[in-house]
């Protein structure tokens, strides 16, 4: 039975989807642009790309905590398990009190469920908003010294391909963390260290920050910064090691090997 890896073309989907073919596993994209297009705004999309699927990797866009994403979770839920999907794994954010409600509804789902609980991707700083920032020499964001664990994205889909496809993950919620704290101001230094630039952090304003973003995201990117980096996920987690019996990836080992894409 097919696997349906939604984002299957994002940071976390693609590399769970990479996985799972290495595994032998028949995987099943959902994006747009997809032989089978899902669209999480079009729910007639949804009916087609389950066809034939016994467990999802549910990545939802933009993120559990924008309004409205409860109701596409549960109607997605209940249409996959309608479908004969048997397990759900769900990406979810750390410390955001608004996905909890879409938590709670795959987890009562009827059926096998796994919640993976992420801190800050170190990838976000590669493969997102803040990569033109850091090509440019200087990140500015509304944050102090307020230490954020960030995980690899690699770690993730190590994790989720283990939901996926092994035994003993049901009725778990698992929270990612890396391996240390660091500030976003450290961060960005691991970064300069790596590449041998001069890269700075900048704290801003929270208003002129806001005032600076894209209208679409603009609420999802203050509430992240303004509300959830608060100190709440400034501690570890050991379930990274314990679910893959390894240490999870160092920052600095992703900024060293990530070195190209800032410097090219």
């Amino acid at each position: 039975m097919t696997t349906f890896v939604l984002g299957g073309t994002g940071k976390t989907g693609r590399r769970v989807a990479q996985r799972l073919r290495d595994a032998g596993v028949p995987v099943r994209i959902g994006s747009r642009s997809a032989r089978r297009p899902f669209d999480w705004t079009d729910p007639q999309t949804w009916a087609p790309a389950l066809e034939g699927v016994s467990s999802v990797y549910v990545s939802f866009q933009p993120d559990l905590a924008v309004p409205g994403a409860p109701q596409a979770i549960q109607a997605f839920t209940d249409l996959a398990v309608a479908s004969g999907v048997t397990r759900l794994v769900l990406l979810s954010g750390r410390g955001e009190d608004e996905a909890a409600v879409s938590e709670e509804i795959v987890r009562s789902a009827g059926v096998e469920s796994t919640v993976l609980r992420s801190s800050w991707f170190n990838q976000n700083f590669s493969e997102d908003y803040l990569l033109e920032p850091v090509l440019a020499g200087e990140v500015a964001l509304p944050v102090g010294d307020v230490p954020e664990p960030f995980v690899d994205a690699d770690d993730i889909a190590d994790v989720a391909v283990a939901a996926l496809t092994e035994e003993g993950h049901d009725g778990q919620v698992y929270e990612l963390t890396g391996p240390r704290l660091l500030t976003f101001a450290d961060a960005v230094a691991e970064i300069a260290a790596a590449t041998g630039r001069d890269i700075t952090f900048v704290q801003v304003p929270a208003a002129d920050y806001a005032a600076q973003l894209p209208p679409e995201l603009a609420d999802l990117l203050m509430y992240l910064f303004a509300t959830v980096l608060d100190g709440r996920n400034a501690h570890l987690t050991e379930d990274v090691r314990l679910i893959l019996g390894r240490e999870p990836r160092d920052f600095a080992d992703y900024a060293k090997e990530t070195a190209h894409t800032w410097t090219a």
